[in-house]
């Protein structure tokens, strides 16, 4: 049997089986602890179980700069299986930054939404704004997040332009960003999950970046300069 006939009709009704019990489970984890810290810990779980059914092992290393405080965490986005590796692997409490609008979702939306995940309004310049001060509130609170600065998966694996308004909300908030190189997940998943096959990901995190006493004018240059060192760790033989 084909890989993609293998996930056609093995792993993806599993999966999709699997996130729905995640879904249920996160929001009454959500309704009993307020913090989002247990809702988080399921979604690692599922995380974890769905990274075994599809055969994909993980690997972390750098542990030792993930900083005492909170911080932005900015990582590649070239496989659909991105957020799994993240949310599964990454050794640190943090939330993702999402667009308000999937917090309508059925179930998974609310399990986010319910987790104390970070919204961003982008309705409008005015809501974003306001959207964007409270993320940053929540971060200098004590709460790291987790972007993908490209925005949209890479179709070669290359690591492509950052997008400044991550880094516009770690200067705001006056936090560090620490640079997350997933490596090897195209060689997982290089066409998109029907092409998924058996693998190993490399998760590396780097010395975090200071961004505190940074002018918003200098978002953008700090999001080349975390970019720089992202594509060195996935690919240390390509010059960027």
């Amino acid at each position: 049997m084909g890989r993609s006939l293998v996930f056609l009709l093995v792993q993806a009704p599993l999966a999709v089986l699997l996130t729905a019990g995640y879904a249920v489970v996160a929001c009454v984890a959500a309704l009993a602890d307020r913090s989002g810290r247990t809702t988080r810990e399921v979604g690692g779980a599922w995380s974890r179980v769905l990274l075994r059914l599809f055969r994909v092992e993980v690997r972390v290393s750098g542990q030792e700069h993930v900083p005492a405080g909170p911080a932005v965490y900015a990582a590649n986005h070239g496989s659909a299986l991105d957020i799994l590796i993240v949310f599964g692997y990454m050794p640190v409490d943090f939330r993702i930054v999402y667009k308000k609008s999937l917090s309508f979702v059925p179930l998974v939306g609310w399990a986010i939404r319910l987790g104390g995940h970070v919204p961003i309004d982008r309705g409008n310049a005015f809501r974003a704004r306001r959207s964007l001060d409270a993320a940053a509130r929540r971060i200098r609170g004590g709460t790291s997040v987790a972007v993908f600065p490209e925005g949209t998966r890479s179709p070669d694996g290359s690591v492509r332009r950052f997008k400044r308004g991550s880094f516009g909300l770690a200067i705001e908030a006056g936090v560090p960003i620490v640079p997350v190189s997933l490596v090897g997940v195209k060689s997982v998943v290089p066409r998109g999950l029907t092409s998924l096959r058996p693998g190993a990901v490399h998760v590396v995190l780097h010395p975090p970046v200071p961004a505190a006493g940074r002018s918003p004018d200098e978002a953008e240059a700090l999001a080349e300069e975390v970019r720089r060192i992202v594509a060195a760790g996935c690919h240390p033989e390509r010059p960027e």
